[in-house]
């Protein structure tokens, strides 16, 4: 099966993966300080999402990463499933900016002390996914690490527009 291009990687680049993992919460925490309700909740553009709804999708997706890495480490021939975070989206509603937070920040410093004990060995390990192929542990937090930086970046665009 052919490996695909990495999602996220020309967002990381030559960066280490484990360092921008944790780096994220602050840079988060010092983006969103003393923003007020209506700038969180403003859109960028019609049918985008406002910075809430974006750190929405990092504390679903810091859900999605704990299981993935833990699925990968534990089991025989693993394979992941994509998801579709436009359908995950639709109950962003429900969430506050200080609920996504901390379960983002709880989940980032679970999900680091799970990668930070990782051995050698065991990045290498190969996990399957349907679209992309063959990809390995170490590929999924080079992914997770391109994917804050990439919503990094976009908070940050979106920050500087609203002056």
């Amino acid at each position: 099966m052919a490996t695909s291009k990495v999602p996220y990687e020309e967002a990381l680049g030559d960066r280490d993966p484990v360092k921008v993992i944790a780096k994220t919460p602050r840079k988060l925490m010092r983006l969103l300080d003393d923003l007020s309700d209506d700038a969180i909740e403003a859109r960028p553009a019609a049918g985008k999402w406002n910075l809430r709804e974006i750190v929405v999708h990092m504390a679903d997706c810091e859900v999605a990463w704990a299981w993935r890495l833990r699925y990968v480490y534990g089991e025989k021939n693993p394979v992941i499933q994509p998801f579709d975070q436009d359908s995950w989206a639709k109950a962003y509603k429900s969430y506050s900016l200080a609920e996504a937070m901390g379960c983002f920040k709880a989940l980032r410093k679970w999900n680091l002390a799970f990668i930070n004990g990782l051995k050698d060995s065991d990045i290498k390990k190969v996990v399957v996914h349907p679209e992309r192929g063959e990809e390995t542990l170490w590929t999924l937090i080079r992914i997770m690490a391109g994917h804050d930086l990439h919503h990094l970046t976009a908070l940050e665009k979106s920050l500087n527009r609203k002056g």
